[in-house]
């Protein structure tokens, strides 16, 4: 025997011990070879991914480059339009205020369907004029549906004692944009239609604790003089819905209600619509046309005070309820300008 064969034997004598010494051994830590001829393959196990984690808008903001969007739904009663949803401050670097035209539920019962784009794209929580619209290229005819019973939308009327103690109209100096209906402090004040609160502040030289309501028909109401509110901005209420006390709050000679109707932030005369006495409202679907805004022709005429004898800037002011430096820019004062008696002073 050669040292070739010697050597081959001796090697394959090595190999045939290791292979009997791993087989005793089933569960060998550390040996050196592995029982590759009764290795098992191990069992692999499915399952269905858990999608309920996933961050649909993150990977939203990724896809768009991080250009967040923010959609409004009102069919969610967590909706959130509260002061902060104010539109009116938002930095269009940063957001995108997306208007969808397409029609939400706000009611349980599916019986309101309003379009988001019309009460939302425009959200203002502090004037209650945002919308920059002039009134007097107005020349439309918009049918509105006032209420709908056969689709559970109702009407009610702002108080129940509703004996008007003015009206709609010019008042001395100024004009009154709404009507005011008697109360006394306390008694409750309600929603006339289903609708959403959009402002709920005080205006102290004005409207005193005042409620604004954007309505689903396309109408805002206001309620002025309060004695306090007892709604919220974003809030939903229906017709017939409690939404504060009377009283005299603001510029108030005494407990009344001032009661407002406006489209596109003007006003027009609420007995266009109500019957107040009779407590009833007049038609189901009103045709709001530019005859209802004729007024304001008049309302924008130029007012003058003829000044007597001791009358000072500081006072002709407070008697317009307008500020000094309105009446020195429209009579081109100074502060150090004098008036004497007999001068006509512009005061709007």
């Amino acid at each position: 025997m050669n040292f070739k064969t010697l050597f081959t034997s001796l090697l394959f004598l090595f190999f045939f011990t290791q292979i009997i010494a791993q087989k005793k051994d089933k569960n060998p830590k550390n040996g050196i070879l592995r029982d590759f001829i009764n290795i098992k393959t191990p069992s692999i196990k499915f399952a269905v991914p858990d999608t309920s984690t996933i961050d649909t808008e993150g990977l939203k903001n990724i896809i768009e480059n991080k250009k967040v969007e923010y959609y409004f739904d009102p069919s969610r009663r967590d909706f959130n339009l509260t002061e902060e949803s104010d539109t009116n401050g938002i930095d269009l670097e940063d957001f995108n205020v997306v208007e969808v035209d397409e029609e939400l539920n706000f009611d349980d019962n599916d019986s309101a369907w309003v379009k988001i784009a019309e009460y939302y794209s425009i959200w203002d929580n502090k004037s209650v004029n945002p919308y920059g619209v002039d009134v007097t290229k107005f020349n439309d005819t918009i049918p509105l549906v006032l209420y709908d019973s056969t689709a559970g939308k109702y009407w009610a009327t702002p108080v129940h004692s509703t004996y008007l103690t003015d009206d709609f109209g010019p008042r001395r100096y100024r004009w009154h944009y709404g009507v005011d209906l008697e109360l006394d402090t306390g008694d409750s004040v309600y929603s006339v239609f289903d609708g959403i609160v959009r402002i709920c502040k005080y205006d102290y030289g004005g409207y005193g604790n005042y409620i604004v309501i954007r309505h689903f028909n396309g109408l805002e109401t206001i309620y002025g003089h309060l004695s306090q509110q007892l709604v919220q901005v974003g809030e939903l209420v229906k017709a017939g819905d409690l939404i504060g006390w009377g009283g005299s709050t603001g510029r108030s000679s005494g407990p009344h209600l001032h009661f407002e109707m406006r489209y596109q932030g003007y006003a027009f005369n609420p007995e266009v619509l109500f019957e107040f006495r009779a407590e009833q409202i007049k038609m189901r679907i009103f045709e709001l046309m530019p005859i209802h805004f004729s007024y304001m022709r008049a309302a924008r005429k130029v007012f003058f005070h003829r000044v007597r004898r001791g009358d000072t800037i500081s006072e002709i002011a407070d008697k317009y309820n307008v500020t000094i430096r309105q009446i020195l820019r429209l009579n081109r004062m100074s502060a150090r300008t004098s008036i004497r008696p007999g001068k006509r002073l512009r005061i709007r």
